[in-house]
């Protein structure tokens, strides 16, 4: 979940869909709790009216008002559990932060995603504390098994140079260049990588926990012998820009891995972590065992299966008590539409 809100795509999640049944959904309730237990007409016209309760029912069904509905529920059961996990400075400071990111143009993007402030920051809260507790879930985890698993995956810190380049065929010039006996690496660096190392020759030094690196750079890199320039070029997909940029690698030095896991345990942890809080579906089973613990129970038929992808029902029963995970993923659940309080 980090993140939960990853990658910057708050604001461009599926939040329109979701709109037009946060409107209706709240609309309904809205009408409920203030027709107290009189059936009210909302809309009178010659020949007829139409009462809360028709409302209710014909908006029930709306899928996306459904899905509103589960947004509430994790959001009210997570905020009841772990409310006091996280700070409102923590989620003005993520407010901000994406606010700098957009600059000028934040306020248009939170419009056209149907987003206010406050339900936006509604929505970074109920993130938070879902990733408060996947981080606690994940803690559970850390078993020696783990350490060893992640051990075992794991290269220590090397120091390469790269070239990144976004025209393919000037690239494999580039590289035969970088190729020939007593090429300056550092020099062609320079000269033709867009990558923000190239005034410093290229130079990179990570390690496999790294997310600087491409993964696919890293893997290349990984697999050279020091001194050595990679055969080819190692192509990356840019998910933002859904360009591709071209990469020509170089080892100069790695370390030697101490046999034991014990002396990375720190880096180790992170990596072990990191892999569960981005684990779609561990956060899922995390959220299926809050919803469980807090006994949700669904109480109206027509909303029998919204808890579905988080927790199992039976045939023959009439709420949804019991529970294992599906594959769903939380990123959606819990970033979708959080604004459904907002009107509080």
């Amino acid at each position: 979940m980090r993140k939960l809100m990853k990658k910057g795509d708050i604001l461009r999640m599926k939040t329109k869909k979701i709109i037009a049944g946060a409107v209706t959904l709240l609309a309904a309730a809205t009408l409920a709790a203030c027709s107290s237990s009189t059936d009210k007409d909302i809309i009178s016209m010659k020949g007829g009216t139409i009462t809360v309760s028709e409302f209710y029912n014909e908006v029930k069904t709306n899928t996306s008002a459904q899905q509103v509905l589960l947004q509430m529920v994790i959001k009210d059961v997570f905020e009841a559990k772990y409310g006091k996990k996280v700070t409102d400075k923590e989620v003005d400071e993520a407010y901000n932060e994406m606010a700098d990111q957009y600059g000028d143009s934040f306020a248009q993007a939170l419009a056209s995603a149907g987003l206010t402030e406050k339900t936006y920051k509604d929505q970074i809260r109920t993130n938070k504390l879902v990733e408060y507790a996947v981080k606690v879930a994940a803690e559970d985890e850390l078993t020696d098994e783990a350490y060893k698993a992640a051990y075992e995956e794991y290269t220590p810190e090397v120091t390469a140079q790269i070239i990144k380049m976004t025209d393919e065929t000037k690239a494999k010039e580039v590289l035969a260049s970088a190729q020939a006996d007593g090429a300056d690496f550092a020099k062609l660096a320079k000269e033709n990588s867009t990558d923000a190392t190239a005034e410093d020759g290229g130079k990179v030094t990570f390690d496999s926990t790294s997310t600087d690196v491409p993964a696919e750079v890293q893997a290349a890199i990984f697999a050279l012998d020091k001194g050595q320039v990679g055969a080819a070029l190692v192509p990356v997909v840019d998910m933002a820009t859904y360009t591709t940029n071209y990469y020509i690698v170089k080892l100069n030095s790695k370390t030697e891995k101490a046999e034991d896991w014990k002396e990375y345990k720190d880096i180790l942890k992170e990596a072990i972590l990191s892999a569960k809080q981005n684990d779609s579906a561990f956060i899922t089973s995390v959220v299926s065992k809050a919803l469980q613990d807090a006994n949700v129970k669904v109480k109206d038929e027509a909303f029998q299966t919204i808890l579905s992808q988080y927790i199992t029902t039976s045939s023959s029963s009439t709420t949804t008590e019991q529970g294992t995970t599906s594959d769903a993923t939380t990123e959606e659940a819990t970033t979708e539409a959080t604004t459904t309080k907002s009107s509080d």
